[in-house]
């Protein structure tokens, strides 16, 4: 990893930072549907990877699970299910909010690495890099925050009582059901989109 920024590094790493704020304290970020809610503020993290490469998605996606966390305390909106998995523990409810947000910036980085590397590195191959590095940073997202829930609370008369004896992977699967398909679509077109402007813009040097 490249250290330090450049002014113009910092400049976009804090916009980001701002629209994810917006993002977790409007309902603009969030839209709860049951246990769950439907999250856009893996896209600015997903865009800061692409822009700003592992470090810049690590400082976003650790900005994005400190909120995460933080509507475990009814801060910033509420989220039922984290108020409950606080109840049973503070400090994996943290883990389980705040690590896989981290690694969502960091692996989006190198998907987009990968994917620019096999392309060329052409303008189209880095759209398109752009466009896969939105769905991954939305599966990774989903994939990583329901591992860890399971991982951590399997035991718990909470999860015992969504799971009620279904297969794990089955019931992850309809548990996140529509939020999740919602949320790749979403991210996909809106990352690809704005990072491909981004790098017509000459925004996205040689970090990336």
């Amino acid at each position: 990893m490249k250290k330090g920024f450049k002014p113009r590094e910092l400049a976009l790493l804090g916009l980001l930072t701002a629209v994810l704020l917006v993002l977790a304290f409007t309902p603009l970020g969030y839209m709860n549907i049951g246990p769950l809610a439907i999250t856009m503020n893996m896209i600015p993290v997903a865009i800061g990877a692409i822009a700003l490469g592992p470090l810049g998605g690590m400082i976003l996606g650790g900005v994005f699970g400190l909120t995460s966390f933080m509507q475990c305390l009814g801060i910033g909106g509420s989220s039922l299910m984290g108020v409950t998995l606080f109840g049973i523990s503070p400090v994996l409810a943290f883990v389980q909010r705040f690590v896989p947000r981290v690694l969502v910036g960091l692996l989006a980085a190198y998907v987009y690495r990968l994917i620019k590397k096999i392309t060329k590195n052409t303008p189209k191959g880095r759209s398109l890099a752009a466009f896969i590095t939105g769905f991954c940073a939305a599966f990774f997202n989903t994939l990583l925050f329901m591992g860890l829930l399971v991982l951590l609370f399997s035991n718990t008369e909470y999860l015992q009582g969504l799971i009620s004896g279904d297969n794990v992977i089955v019931w992850i699967c309809s548990f996140v059901g529509i939020n999740a398909v919602f949320e790749m679509f979403l991210s996909t077109l809106l990352t690809g989109v704005i990072a491909t402007a981004l790098d017509r813009a000459k925004l996205i040097g040689d970090r990336s």
